[in-house]
């Protein structure tokens, strides 16, 4: 197991770096339904509580 993520890590270690930004995610069904409803939602869990 250790031995695949090492040579994972090797693959990914040698890509080009991108400077492209990845595409936004469309939302899922229940931020769509939220919106639809005008329900505020957070931005991350990790917000939740502070």
């Amino acid at each position: 197991m250790f031995t695949a993520i090492a040579v994972n890590i090797e693959r990914l270690s040698g890509q080009p770096a991108t400077e492209e930004t990845p595409a936004p995610k469309p939302p899922t069904a229940f931020q769509a339904y939220l919106d639809q409803h005008g329900i505020s939602r957070s931005k991350s869990w990790r917000t939740l509580g502070t």
